[in-house]
């Protein structure tokens, strides 16, 4: 599939890839799977300690990849072997092109690459009139049909067996079964011969090295060794960002990289080549053995204070695993060449804006990436850096982008606007709390739910300061609303601070507060979020709190998350956001602080409840236990199911720019909280209260969506 070059093509791509019926089911399948067979091969293992070793392990040979470059020529020469390095794609491609004219090679055969498949370097070379063939199955299918990987690990996961029967009918002349066994046999025979005839082998490889010149090359199916040892020419292509420093350190990412990507304690085969090793198909006895380095823009990767930690990747693929965009739409509608959140960044670096502008916009900021990251990198951050760049480097400046910067800055102008906002909404409510007249011209495609209104009255305008302020209270807390809490919940906030009366705890609203800052985040509009978070600091001052108490857990993780970010390079605010940062807490672990007399109820009956863990709370924040025990005290019966914890398809303002894919991610989610029994379904996050409970009435389910505020105040 061809990378749209506008936004029309790209939702295109993705209706087509949501229709895909097969694909779907297949990358479901997979994805439920791979969770308890991950979980299940991490067991016994230190993650968090693993995931460290790897990262510094990983920046550190990136901080000295010029001296381990030359450590590894010098070894890797002494064995035998010819080192090369390029400076870009083109340049390796045409190394490779020439190692190929000097020895008078014709037949190429090929083992899985993505270093390759980043250059194009099949179509180079058949272009050359080269014979290039894939041998390890997945990518030979692929080729065959023109296409790219769908996955870095599992190129064609997209295929059912009766697409591969087809092709494989056609390719051989012969009528082909169905069963999977028969058809790896056809693939077997027909690739076997070409192994025997090829001139030349090309292989990637997972590392590289430096103490031993050795070549390390992860695989499941064998035929990297044909491709290695039978062609009297062997080419590796290898990114720079494949250097090691040792034995050690390549073993510790090997600990990793096969669970993360496959649920495996270890891979079918893991091949280890120093130098030039004998082969009878050679004159002189011995491989002609060639290392071709690829930078491509890595060396400057590796400089960039925050892009640097891309490197660490160790191609496994779990950041697409995870990803429920990519497990609805796949790799062809969901990366240009590279694939999952990983691909969303190197995209732009590797090659170029005109390939990432839409892609990457197509991020829910889940954080499911970064959970699953066996090298620590902050891929979600890093998604947004880029984003950053792409907005701020376009030719014509990004409106959306810029007045909401203009209005979310203007706290008065941007209330102003709320409040008169209730009043000229009447058209399309129908006097209901529900936008239920919107125009076809801006919303036929955003009617899988209903969107609610603005509240007739926002919390600051019922917000009663006197109820809060015990004689002697444990605690002193500020309360920051959110704004759709303020204008479009009211009511959630209200029933949490209901809540808290009575208490220890004093509770201040500062009525000055404004937008966290959030929205112009995700929009590309760094500047103006820090200075969004400047305001918020300059009005709730953390050293006067204990804590700063947030009802959304959108607001909370972005606050927590992202104001040091924001301000790291500002000396004196620098301190201040940190400090900020650690007063933030959510709703429901501050319950469990205050107690549980605070949160135990009566009416609930044992009422049955599911749970939706929005993704800012149990990745963002790492809350995960903390809700679930608050239902049980209050007296619901807590029914658990396999979606708890996958994303509602809201993202903010993912689900206006998608809503193919927001309403289709919806539907999972209600569907897995229907099977469950559950009368009521809690969460912690007023954008999933919008999203799950717009899409519940919508179809019609009986299930009532609460804020866990409310769901306790309506258990007293």
């Amino acid at each position: 599939m061809q990378t749209a070059e506008n936004n029309r093509q790209y939702r295109k791509q993705l209706k087509e890839a949501l229709d895909n019926a097969f694909q779907r089911k297949a990358l479901d399948n997979f994805a439920v799977a791979y969770r308890g067979i991950r979980v299940s091969n991490f067991e016994g293992i230190d993650r968090a300690r693993l995931i460290e070793r790897i990262g510094k392990a990983k920046d550190a040979a990136m901080a000295r990849v010029d001296a381990l470059y030359h450590q590894f020529r010098e070894k890797a020469e002494a064995a035998g072997a010819t080192v090369h390095l390029a400076a870009s794609d083109a340049a390796a491609n045409e190394i490779i092109a020439r190692i190929a004219a000097e020895n008078s090679c014709t037949r190429i055969v090929k083992s899985k690459s993505m270093t390759a498949e980043e250059t194009l370097l099949n179509h180079f070379l058949e272009n050359r009139g080269y014979e290039v063939i894939e041998t390890d199955l997945g990518e030979w299918i692929i080729q065959l049909r023109r296409e790219g990987p769908s996955h870095m690990v599992m190129p064609a996961i997209h295929l059912s067996r009766n697409e591969v029967s087809r092709l494989f009918t056609e390719v051989t002349g012969k009528p082909q079964d169905t069963d999977i066994e028969k058809l790896v046999k056809v693939a077997r025979r027909e690739l076997r011969e070409r192994f025997v005839t090829a001139d030349m082998g090309i292989s990637g490889a997972n590392f590289a090295i430096a103490e031993t010149g050795t070549l390390g090359i992860v695989s499941n199916e064998g035929n990297v060794g044909l491709v290695t040892t039978m062609p009297r020419v062997h080419v590796a292509l290898v990114g720079i960002d494949k250097l090691t420093a040792t034995v050690a350190d390549a073993l510790t990412v090997l600990t990793g990289l096969p669970r993360n990507a496959t649920g495996q304690a270890i891979t079918s085969y893991v091949t280890w080549i120093t130098g030039a090793n004998p082969s009878g198909a050679s004159a002189t006895g011995r491989k002609n053995m060639h290392i071709v380095f690829l930078d491509n823009g890595r060396s400057a990767l590796a400089g960039d204070p925050v892009f640097s930690q891309a490197l660490r990747c160790v191609r496994c693929g779990a950041c697409a695993n995870v990803c429920p965009i990519y497990r609805l739409v796949g790799g062809h509608a969901y990366g240009h060449i590279y694939i999952g959140a990983i691909g969303l960044i190197l995209t732009y670096f590797f090659h170029g804006r005109d390939k990432d502008k839409h892609l990457i916009e197509n991020c829910l900021n889940c954080q499911a990436c970064k959970e699953v990251c066996v090298a620590g990198i902050d891929l979600p951050r890093l998604i947004r850096e880029v984003q950053k760049v792409v907005v701020h480097s376009a030719e014509q400046p990004f409106l959306p982008g810029l007045m909401a910067a203009y209005v979310l800055k203007r706290r008065r102008v941007f209330h102003a606007l709320l409040r008169s906002g209730r009043y000229v909404q009447q058209p399309v409510t129908g006097n209901t709390s529900y936008a239920r007249h919107l125009p076809d011209l801006l919303f036929k495609d955003h009617k899988f739910k209903e969107l609610p209104a603005l509240a007739k009255k926002p919390f600051r305008d019922q917000w009663q300061p006197a109820a809060y302020r015990p004689a002697r209270p444990r605690y002193k807390v500020a309360l920051f609303s959110g704004c759709l809490q303020d204008f479009v919940y009211p009511e959630q906030l209200l029933a949490g601070t209901e809540m808290l009366k009575g208490s220890r705890v004093r509770l201040d609203f500062i009525q000055a507060q404004g937008c966290c800052g959030l929205p112009l985040y995700m929009l590309g509009e760094h500047g103006a979020a820090a200075d969004l978070a400047r305001w918020n600091m300059a009005n709730i001052d953390p050293g006067e709190y204990d804590f700063v108490l947030t009802l959304c857990a959108s607001c909370a993780s972005h606050m927590k998350e992202n104001y040091p970010f924001l301000l790291e390079k500002q000396a004196g605010t620098r301190v201040n956001a940190r400090q900020y940062a650690d007063k933030v807490i959510d709703y429901s672990s501050f319950m469990l602080l205050v107690g549980e007399s605070a949160a135990a109820g009566k009416n609930a009956r044992g009422q049955k409840a599911a749970y939706h863990a929005p993704c800012h709370l149990c990745r963002g924040l790492g809350v995960s236990a903390a809700p679930r025990e608050l239902l049980e005290i209050a007296g619901y019966a807590y029914v658990p199911h396999d979606e708890e914890e996958t994303c509602c398809g809201l993202g903010g303002s993912y689900s206006f720019k998608f809503p193919e894919v927001s309403a289709a991610i919806l539907d999972k989610k209600l569907g897995a909280v229907a099977e469950t029994g559950a009368e009521i379904l809690v969460t912690d996050c007023p954008g999933c209260v919008m999203q799950l409970r717009g899409g519940a009435l919508k179809q019609g389910r009986p299930i009532k969506v609460l804020h866990m505020a409310e769901a306790l105040q309506q258990s007293k």
